[in-house]
């Protein structure tokens, strides 16, 4: 299936949102890093593991509901049907 859309022009406040999830997430992967550096207890780093498996799945729903409300309902709106099939092909891997 052909990509309907190759680029995204976010509004500033979308993207400084993003940017500060990516950012508190790669944080929360450093801190794991520096547990298994310093032989922490395997359950705090299970746990650690899986706030950063959390904020990862919140980071995808926000990008996925500014996907929809923006790129998704333009294209409808513009009766380019193709990229429903592009969402289904992308909740499904999301999914898995």
């Amino acid at each position: 299936m052909e990509h309907i859309h190759t680029h995204k022009k976010r509004t500033a406040k979308e993207q400084q949102d993003l940017i500060t999830r990516l950012r508190r997430i790669e944080g929360q992967i450093r801190g794991i890093e520096k547990m298994v550096e310093n032989d922490a207890y395997c359950p705090d780093i299970l746990v650690q593991v899986s706030a950063a498996t959390s904020a990862l799945n919140s980071f995808n729903k926000v990008l996925l509901a500014c996907h929809i409300k923006g790129c998704v309902s333009e294209d409808i709106k513009a009766g380019n049907e193709d990229t429903v099939d592009e969402l289904v092909a992308v909740l499904q891997k999301l999914m898995k």
